[in-house]
């Protein structure tokens, strides 16, 4: 779904990918930076309820992981080894996001079942992308689902920031629950797809 803005911002970005090959700024050192970038964003601004500023800082990062891509596209030095990296500290990034809307919840947002709340949209957010790599680690496919994680870090920071924006922190919660709910369907989805793979490669 959200393939077609990925694409465009990917132009939009172009010149700067090509400005830091020129610097001689690798791609694992700018994956490196935006997610220190989107870590202090989530967890600085987040717990502090300094919402809509914690979402600009970590929309700034988000970029990053087009830009490395790019870098590594246009450099002709894609590796398993980027890719990696890549989708390893992206889970960091994301952990972070939740993470500080659970420790916004703990402090002035002070709702207990909120915090919960958003911890389990953290872990669901982890479970989902385990079943993936551990499906395809057994050369198995367990793409898709309601809830990619695209569409979560979309949804959680457009609410968040409009929550802030015009003074509706109802948004967030709302938000939080229909993704605790998606995460679900989408795990549910994985573990059935895989199992369905599995049975019929055991006949």
């Amino acid at each position: 779904m959200l393939e077609r803005f990925r694409t465009f911002w990917t132009k939009v970005f172009s010149p700067v990918a090509r400005t830091f090959l020129r610097w001689g700024i690798s791609p694992d050192a700018v994956t490196l930076v935006g997610t220190i970038g989107v870590c202090a964003g989530a967890l600085v601004f987040f717990p502090q309820g300094e919402l809509l500023i914690g979402v600009i800082v970590i929309t700034v990062f988000v970029f990053s992981d087009l830009i490395d891509g790019h870098m590594a596209r246009l450099s002709g030095k894609s590796s398993s080894w980027g890719a990696f990296l890549d989708s390893t500290l992206d889970r960091f990034g994301d952990a972070a996001i939740f993470g500080g809307l659970t420790m916004y919840y703990v402090g002035p947002g002070d709702s207990e079942p909120l915090a919960a709340l958003a911890l389990y949209c953290l872990v669901m957010g982890s479970v989902t992308s385990y079943a993936r790599a551990r499906a395809e680690s057994l050369g198995m496919q367990a793409k898709g689902g309601i809830a990619e994680r695209a569409d979560r870090l979309v949804a959680i920071l457009v609410m968040t920031g409009l929550a802030d924006i015009f003074d509706l922190l109802i948004l967030i919660p709302v938000t939080l629950g229909l993704l605790a709910l998606a995460s679900t369907i989408t795990v549910v989805q994985r573990v059935l797809l895989v199992r369905s793979q599995a049975k019929a490669t055991t006949g």
